[in-house]
């Protein structure tokens, strides 16, 4: 509850003039919202932007923020739709190369590198076998639908909790346990059907 209470306190003594506030509330959760972003959108250049453009429209609206929800809730639900949006307008837009690899998912790699990466291993065999795994989720992910794959984020990879993916995606609590079996399934599917 202590977070809360800070973000609160810091987005009262915004209103009342301390830009200084808004900063601290920016560095606080600009990497973890980054990181959702980028593990959504798959895009390290385009997760920053989104990111940017979450924040620009807190700002634009921190004034009419009512504390309903938390303000890290709030602020999620902005970069996840952002994110999901810019993920549609992508797949509207997709182009498939003529060597017929599609789209490059090189960013999602490194995002998923990222992730799980682990800076003690200096076992080559261990590289390769990390390397092989983040090729293997990035190919899983990408192969759910995005309602799917925003659920999977903010759960497994983000370790938000059910009620507040359904703040964050403004769905029924129910739905957001249904999205989440439904796309760990999936997932299972994909990752049976690759190691075939």
């Amino acid at each position: 509850m202590k977070a809360c209470f800070d973000d609160a306190a810091l987005i009262e003594q915004y209103r009342c003039g301390e830009p200084s506030a808004l900063e601290r509330l920016v560095v606080k959760y600009q990497d973890r919202l980054y990181n959702a972003v980028l593990r959504i959108c798959a895009n390290p250049d385009d997760a920053a932007e989104l990111t940017q453009q979450a924040f620009v429209k807190v700002l634009e609206n921190l004034d009419r923020f009512e504390s309903r929800a938390s303000f890290y809730t709030w602020l999620f639900r902005i970069a996840v739709n952002l994110a999901l949006n810019y993920r549609r307008r992508q797949a509207a837009l997709r182009v498939v190369s003529l060597d017929g690899h599609g789209w490059d998912r090189e960013p999602s790699r490194q995002a998923l590198r990222l992730f799980w990466k682990d800076e003690k291993t200096t076992d080559p065999a261990l590289r390769v076998q990390e390397k092989e795994l983040c090729e293997l989720a990035v190919e899983s992910l990408n192969e759910l639908d995005e309602a799917q794959r925003a659920v999977i984020v903010l759960r497994d990879i983000e370790n938000m909790s059910y009620s507040n993916i359904a703040e964050v995606l403004q769905i029924e609590l129910g739905t957001v346990k249904s999205r989440i079996a439904r796309a760990r399934a999936r997932l299972r599917e994909v990752l049976e059907a690759m190691i075939k």
